[in-house]
């Protein structure tokens, strides 16, 4: 087994064409073709993360965060980034994060702390648009079946828990091929109509270099027309934060409680309690203010994230409660996550959970 595919898999789960601008997922040290010796799965990558592996005898760290999130101009190990590559890159180990791309599908970090808090229902909060794609080719109807199918393999039709998902009307189609053309129906200067299907599927933005490779190689056309949108739907699979239910709704002291067992947290940062009942439960794991609107729209009644400053508890304006776990905590849960996925795919090595503590925010109690 070799990191590249264990990174593959990883990336057909979360691809990385789903990370914000701002990241760095995917491979950020290490040689894509080296043989895996043995996994460990960290939130960050650090010195002593690094001293883990090579103890553990493990090649390949998959974290979370990157450890890298802009260029390195030297390598001299003047800090903890450019020691723990130096490191990484004396002992032959890969290192590879999976970090917004990873918050942003159903199956994510999201829905992992949706399991931890026993919520139902679901659901991304906030569903990202313009990252779907629909084609739209005009083929003979007795290549139909054969271009679908080829189309469906590349990743096309796919919505929500619906597959080979697709769109045709039956119409004529007419061209007239020149001296030139090589046309599979039809002579040079002669006028030509034949019976054709209108074939329309959607597709993720990021597989268009994959869907049109098919739709070339199997349409029997020599020109083949056909026309690629770009959608202002919301993809309902991916974006950012979940909201969902609880099975029973509780009072504010008795979810907090809730909230402080199910994550494991010493502390919560909370809002003015409201005096009523919760029920609909939003969550961001990780820096998630930016999506208190979102929650608020949702009709949620509190909302779960990390890194508030003071100013900003203050946007809650007695319309929600905002609960501050903290950013490691609301994202601790990751390793077991990516532990859990690699482990079903691949069975004939280690995968171990990093012991090694790398939260950076200490209390004193």
């Amino acid at each position: 087994m070799i990191i590249k595919e264990i990174t593959n898999y990883l990336e057909s789960i979360a691809p990385l064409a789903y990370q914000e601008s701002y990241d760095n997922a995917g491979l950020i040290v290490g040689n894509a073709t080296a043989e895996v010796t043995g996994i460990l799965v960290t939130l960050d990558s650090t010195e002593e993360v690094i001293d883990e592996a090579i103890a553990k005898g493990c090649n390949l760290v998959v974290a979370h965060h990157p450890i890298i999130f802009k260029g390195l101009k030297k390598l001299t190990g003047k800090n903890y980034i450019e020691r723990t590559v130096i490191k990484a890159i004396k002992n032959d180990i890969a290192i590879y994060a999976t970090h917004t791309n990873l918050d942003s599908v159903v199956g994510g970090v999201n829905f992992k702390i949706a399991e931890k808090l026993k919520l139902g229902n679901v659901k991304i909060l906030a569903p990202k648009s313009q990252v779907l794609m629909k084609l739209i080719v005009f083929v003979p109807t007795y290549n139909t079946q054969d271009l679908l199918k080829a189309l469906h393999t590349a990743g096309a039709g796919v919505i929500g828990n619906y597959s080979n998902v697709s769109f045709r009307a039956e119409g004529t189609g007419a061209f007239r091929p020149n001296e030139k053309a090589n046309p599979t129906i039809g002579a040079a200067n002669v006028d030509e109509e034949v019976h054709e299907h209108r074939v329309e599927v959607i597709f993720p933005a990021y597989l268009k270099n994959q869907v049109l490779a098919a739709m070339y190689s199997t349409h029997v056309y020599e020109e083949v027309a056909h026309d690629i949108i770009t959608l202002e739907n919301q993809n309902q699979e991916v974006g950012s934060g979940i909201v969902g239910e609880l099975s029973e709704a509780l009072s504010e002291t008795d979810f907090l409680r809730h909230l402080k067992n199910s994550m494991g947290v010493s502390v919560i940062r909370h809002t003015k309690l409201l005096g009523k009942k919760i029920n609909k439960v939003a969550v961001c794991g990780g820096s998630g203010g930016f999506l208190l609107g979102d929650a608020i729209s949702q009709g949620a009644d509190v909302f779960i994230t990390a890194d508030y400053k003071y100013h900003e508890f203050f946007d809650a304006d007695g319309r929600i409660i905002i609960a501050d776990i903290g950013h490691y905590e609301s994202e601790q849960y990751t390793k077991e996550l990516l532990k859990d996925y690699i482990c079903k795919k691949f069975i004939n090595f280690a995968v171990h959970l990093s012991e090694t503590p790398t939260n950076p925010v200490n209390y004193y109690y």
